[in-house]
């Protein structure tokens, strides 16, 4: 018989939860990003669509490293939402 620790499911479940909420934090901040005109077409490398479509790319890594040094803090406080109505929840 093969006992399991109970803690092991709530602490998955708040590791695939931050993931998400950092990944949507990534998201509004890449979209903050290009509305602030960060990485905008400057016909750097010719212009044009495929200028356009890969600096949304590059966008979206740089806020992705952002949430990973600490971001804005948007990802924790989601975190917290998701944690407290899964808690209520269940």
């Amino acid at each position: 018989m093969q006992i399991t620790p109970t803690v092991a499911h709530p602490l998955r479940r708040d590791v695939a939860l931050m993931q998400q909420a950092k990944a949507l934090e990534a998201s509004f901040l890449s979209e903050m990003l290009g509305h602030a005109g960060m990485g905008e077409a400057r016909d750097a490398f010719g212009g044009g669509a495929g200028e356009e479509q890969f600096a949304s790319f590059l966008r979206q890594e740089q806020a992705k490293q952002m949430v990973e040094k600490g971001g804005i803090g948007l990802a924790e406080q989601l975190f917290r939402a998701l944690t407290e109505r899964a808690d209520h929840a269940g």
